[in-house]
């Protein structure tokens, strides 16, 4: 072993100098706390033949759940502009950081928008012009989401890639679904039914796009937050529009054009925005046999709710599977101090989720500015990113809780792995286990406690690791 090696073993050291100082099999350990005095700090663990606390969690690896299909931020048009605004070296080495499954923290999911979102730099749509042979890419798409694609891609070339719509083509749009009147907005109004088959073709046409562009599309959500009629993009689409749409249209036009891309339903809020009419959206785009068998399942948001929906859905429908999508912090909920967004996301957003059954943990924006932009008016003005680079050099980066949550995951929990049981302690204490591809386990857990806490987590060779949780912190072991 080298001298730098050596000290690295012994000393631990942050994660951004890479994943590779482990060679031997020994219980990984990876440690951030919400006071940032250690962020994502490596050691090594030695196995015992006694727990040494009262507190002991048992991983039963003969239960198992639902398989990860990985944890990411969502790649938007403001995020690809701050990255371009980088040195070459310097997003490079950031991209390396986060998406590496070897030498960083294997970010492995990145949510994109079809046609522009609340935070792109435009209000664009891929077919702007009335008529769905003028489809064209944009200069937003290949002159900057694209190419961060790419690049990502190069450093991850398994990373999963999921298209949202925020809007369709406003000459698809109608008032309403009873007086059919044209609405040239790109807020709210309700899909033509008449373009129900140009709308399913462009969905094709865009995915072909972007893989004809090097760029592969894993999956899409029909509408990103269908009953939202007030983003500065927007469409509504109740559950009885969206079943339709995908049994008479866009499940067909997949089939007949041989696309791949999973599908899923609804991309919103837990509370289903408190319409009556809309509770359990999902369950009623399901009751439509045609529809349900083109879906692969359900994508989900956190803005309002509670997130033992996701476990109701995912018991009536054990067939389909689960994934959240969006979730994101800002001057709302104090999202630059770590000290008290740490915890609450991950017990909300990462453990949370993944505890009630979903495959997939997205956050929002990756990378937003110092001034919480590039935003547009209508959009969110009070957002930050899952980082923040300051605007006066795009060099110096702010890592958020998402940037946190999502790492804790992805660094220790591999793409198809199998979440596994485990004993629930309770007070404050919560985490999960996972089997991955390779054969090895996968362990993180979090501390809410103010003070120290001892753990023994047993494992399948009926050896116990010995933890010291720090007061509010996260710990992600692999073994």
């Amino acid at each position: 072993m080298s001298f730098n090696r050596l000290i690295l073993v012994c000393l631990g050291a942050f994660l951004f100098m890479g994943s590779s100082i482990w060679s031997k099999p020994k219980v990984k350990s990876i440690v951030s706390t919400s006071d940032r005095v250690l962020t994502f700090h490596r050691s090594s663990i030695k196995l015992s033949k006694n727990a040494s606390s009262d507190k002991v969690i048992n991983i039963n690896s003969s239960v198992t759940y639902q398989k990860m299909d990985g944890f990411g931020a969502a790649v938007t048009g403001s995020t690809c502009y701050n990255l371009m605004q980088m040195s070459e070296k310097d997003r490079h080495d950031f991209l390396v950081r986060t998406y590496s499954p070897t030498e960083g923290l294997g970010f492995s999911y990145a949510r994109i928008s079809i046609g522009c979102s609340d935070f792109s730099l435009s209000e664009y749509t891929c077919c702007d012009t009335p008529g769905i042979e003028n489809f064209t890419l944009t200069p937003e798409e290949t002159d900057y989401v694209i190419p961060i694609l790419k690049e990502i891609l190069e450093i991850n070339p398994e990373i999963k890639i999921m298209g949202s719509p925020w809007t369709c083509p406003r000459w698809m749009k109608v008032n309403n679904l009873e007086e059919l009147q044209p609405f040239e907005s790109w807020t709210s109004g309700q899909l033509n039914p008449k373009y129900y088959h140009d709308y399913a073709t462009y969905f094709v046409k865009w995915i072909q796009a972007f893989e004809m562009s090097g760029v592969p599309i894993y999956a899409i959500t029909v509408q990103n937050e269908p009953l939202n009629r007030g983003n500065s993009a927007s469409l509504f689409m109740g559950w009885q529009e969206q079943q339709k749409f995908i049994a008479d249209a866009l499940g067909p036009a997949f089939q007949k054009a041989e696309v791949t891309a999973k599908i899923y339903a609804f991309d919103h809020n837990y509370n289903y925005d408190r319409m009556p009419e809309q509770q359990q959206y999902p369950l009623r785009v399901y009751e439509n046999e045609k529809a349900a068998s083109f879906l692969s399942g359900a994508a989900y948001h956190n803005y309002g709710g509670n997130r033992r929906e996701l476990l109701r859905i995912g018991q009536e429908r054990p067939d389909k599977e689960l994934i959240f999508t969006e979730t994101s912090i800002g001057m709302w909920n104090d999202g630059r101090n770590l000290s008290k967004r740490l915890m609450e996301d991950m017990r909300e957003t990462a453990l949370g989720t993944v505890n009630n059954g979903c495959r997939a943990v997205i956050v929002w924006n990756l990378m937003l500015d110092s001034d919480r932009g590039p935003n547009r008016d209508g959009g969110c003005q009070t957002c930050y990113g899952a980082v923040d680079i300051d605007r006066a050099n795009y060099r110096d980066i702010t890592y958020n809780s998402h940037y946190y949550i999502i790492g804790h995951l992805s660094c220790v929990v591999d793409p198809f792995a199998v979440r596994l049981a485990t004993n629930d302690l309770g007070n404050g204490i919560m985490c999960s286990a996972f089997r991955n591809p390779d054969d090895s386990t996968a362990f993180v857990i979090m501390n809410e406690h103010e003070t120290e806490e001892k753990v023994s987590v047993m494992t399948d060779g009926g050896k116990y690791i010995n933890l010291t949780l720090l007061p509010r912190s996260v710990t992600s072991l692999r073994w």
